[in-house]
């Protein structure tokens, strides 16, 4: 089994002076941890403010990336990059956790697909169209409608995203927009961090209708440990979680679902997961449904990987 989490924001917390080659009382993911709860892989998202402009969003993309790369530079006994699934079963047989990249909004690309390019070519596997205000992509599931979708631009990116093997991460966008990015692309699209909207009705969730045309075009959807998310109580349980992924399952398939924990996005997370070191709980409870090993192991990574 090989264990894999779509979706955590470290980079931005190391910008913040968290050193991650060391066990931090209280936090919630670093190296330590991930090799304490058995996580193989994990895609560490390059998370762009919405209020920053395309300069000051570029500068931090890159920044992020520079620290990330220094810090892991210091911790090649545990960790190294992978860009797909070989590259991560091969760093699992020397013992290594796989970091794989993402960029969470488009903002820093601006309209220069060169900077797509260059991003691309240092790793970044998947791009999240936006965050949580309308860009020049497409709007947000928070933002204010200005496109009705994906904007002209917007669907250009998408064919870019496609020629370069990228994903398409439609996290944090409204429904029209994924309908739409749904008719564009030529390729698979990934949600890899929310939950499910007819189990609780947040905008960051999906209805089944979309969670079903997103794995119906061969993509997969990776379900959060977001307590907003999750439910209307503060403190939902890993059963709440399941409950999402069984859901997700139900509509989806168990060949379309897997884990996006959005681990150093969130303030708080369900209880019993606290930090990644408890991930493997997650899988542990969806064995007591009754689930067999070789669901559980398509949840846990095998189905995002299978688009790697």
């Amino acid at each position: 089994m090989t264990i894999l989490d779509a979706h955590c924001d470290a980079p931005s917390q190391m910008l913040r002076h968290r050193d991650y080659t060391i066990d931090n009382p209280g936090a919630q993911v670093d190296f330590p941890k991930m090799v304490k709860g058995g996580v193989d892989a994990s895609f560490f998202a390059l998370y762009i403010p919405a209020d920053m402009s395309e300069d000051q969003a570029r500068n931090h993309a890159y920044a992020m990336l520079e620290e990330l790369e220094i810090q892991m530079a210091r911790a090649t006994d545990k960790v190294a990059f992978a860009r797909n699934a070989e590259e991560v079963a091969a760093n699992k047989a020397k013992g290594l956790v796989s970091i794989m990249l993402g960029l969470e909004n488009a903002s820093p690309i601006g309209h220069d697909i060169a900077v797509l390019e260059d991003l691309a070519a240092r790793g970044v596997r998947y791009v999240t169209l936006t965050h949580s205000e309308d860009n020049h992509i497409c709007d947000s599931c928070t933002g204010k409608g200005k496109w009705g979708g994906l904007s002209p631009f917007g669907r250009e990116f998408v064919k870019e995203l496609n020629r370069l093997d990228v994903l398409v991460d439609v996290a944090h966008c409204a429904d029209s927009t994924i309908r739409e990015v749904l008719e564009v692309s030529q390729k698979p699209v990934v949600y890899t961090h929310g939950c499910c909207r007819a189990l609780h009705k947040h905008p960051r969730n999906l209805p089944d209708e979309l969670l079903k045309a997103i794995a119906s075009r061969g993509g997969v959807v990776g379900m959060s440990i977001y307590p907003d998310f999750l439910s209307d109580s503060h403190t939902p349980g890993v059963g709440r979680v399941v409950d999402h992924i069984e859901h997700a399952i139900d509509v989806c398939g168990i060949d379309y679902v897997g884990l996006g924990t959005d681990y150093d996005g969130i303030d708080y997370t369900a209880h019993g997961l606290e930090d990644i070191s408890k991930f493997r709980i997650i899988l542990d409870v969806l064995h007591g449904r009754g689930y067999t090993q070789e669901e559980v192991d398509k949840v846990a990574g095998r189905n995002f990987l299978n688009l790697l």
